[in-house]
């Protein structure tokens, strides 16, 4: 009997993988399957898309082999991916759930956005954007009435050599103290989301929320898959950012509070040290940057951002 991944008898491997015995001939029939799913490409005209089948024919079956799937689990995971589907509408998006909760949307991203001279760092995207987010002038509100601690964001918007982009558009959006973006109330409603451009100096400023730690969607099957695996389906707090300008690479992000106890934990993997900012809690009564009268605390902060070129 010979091992079928990694030499040696059947023991726990990393994180616990148990590679198991195959005898050669066995081997040799399931090589023999993946050697003619291979082949069946052969004919592709498009040669990133041959690429693409072929890979993933090779990682699927090597998974298939390594853990000896079952027919029953091979059924299971084909009944999850089907509730998925049944789940998802033109709100309710599961697949990004599924793809954020595993990590592949947090590594698509770092495979697309390499480190660039400073250029502020992209992190995932969401399943809660919208098109249609209203406009608001600079120094404007986006909660829209969602429940929330006020807070007050400011920053520039420049490229890696610090010359100011004037005209960026910034989409903005996040969920309100309850944990829960507008949408989730009603697919038409707007609020705690808009979209503003920087001044001729690079700089912007709007009111928004304090963002606060929430679980992503977690009645469906996402939900029940980590629940199976003990894992907590929160959140960071966080404050979503898309940027795009002429000429730069737009770029998706958050920021996080300094401080939330869930960080590193976040159940997207979508925290990176540099974009932990510290939110500043103004005390009932304290002056705002731009005269509004506030009825409690509020926090500020400074979020600057630096696009990379476009192509990078």
């Amino acid at each position: 009997m010979a091992t079928y991944v990694n030499p040696g008898s059947a023991q726990a491997g990393a994180h616990g993988t148990i590679y198991r015995e195959v005898s050669p001939e066995q081997q040799a029939v399931e090589q023999q399957l993946v050697d003619n799913v291979l082949a069946s490409f052969d004919a592709c005209q498009d040669p990133r898309l041959q690429e693409l089948m072929t890979s993933l024919v090779k990682h699927l079956h090597s998974f298939i082999r390594e853990v000896r799937l079952t027919e029953e689990e091979w059924g299971t995971a084909i009944d999850f991916l089907t509730q998925a589907g049944h789940i998802t509408d033109e709100v309710r998006q599961e697949f990004i759930l599924l793809s954020d909760t595993l990590g592949a949307s947090m590594q698509t991203i770092n495979v697309n956005n390499q480190a660039y001279e400073g250029a502020t760092e992209a992190t995932v995207f969401g399943p809660f954007f919208v098109e249609d987010a209203p406009a608001i002038e600079l120094g404007g509100d986006l909660a829209f009435g969602a429940p929330g601690e006020p807070c007050w964001v400011e920053g520039t918007v420049t490229d890696t050599d610090g010359n100011p982009l004037a005209g960026a558009r910034i989409e903005v959006w996040e969920a309100d103290e309850d944990g829960l973006y507008d949408v989730q109330y009603d697919a038409g409603k707007r609020a705690g989301r808009a979209h503003l451009f920087s001044a001729a100096d690079g700089g912007y400023r709007f009111w928004g929320l304090t963002p606060t730690p929430y679980p992503i969607p977690n009645d469906g099957p996402v939900g029940k898959m980590l629940d199976a695996v003990g894992r907590s389906p929160l959140r960071a707090a966080h404050l979503h950012f898309m940027v795009s300008h002429e000429g730069a690479r737009t770029l998706v992000t958050h920021i996080f509070p300094e401080g939330d106890p869930i960080g590193r934990k976040d159940t997207v993997f979508g925290v990176k040290d540099s974009l932990i900012k510290r939110f500043e809690q103004q005390p009932t009564g304290t002056p705002t940057p731009d005269g509004r009268v506030i009825d409690g605390t509020w926090s500020r902060v400074r979020f600057d951002i630096v696009l990379a070129p476009e192509g990078v």
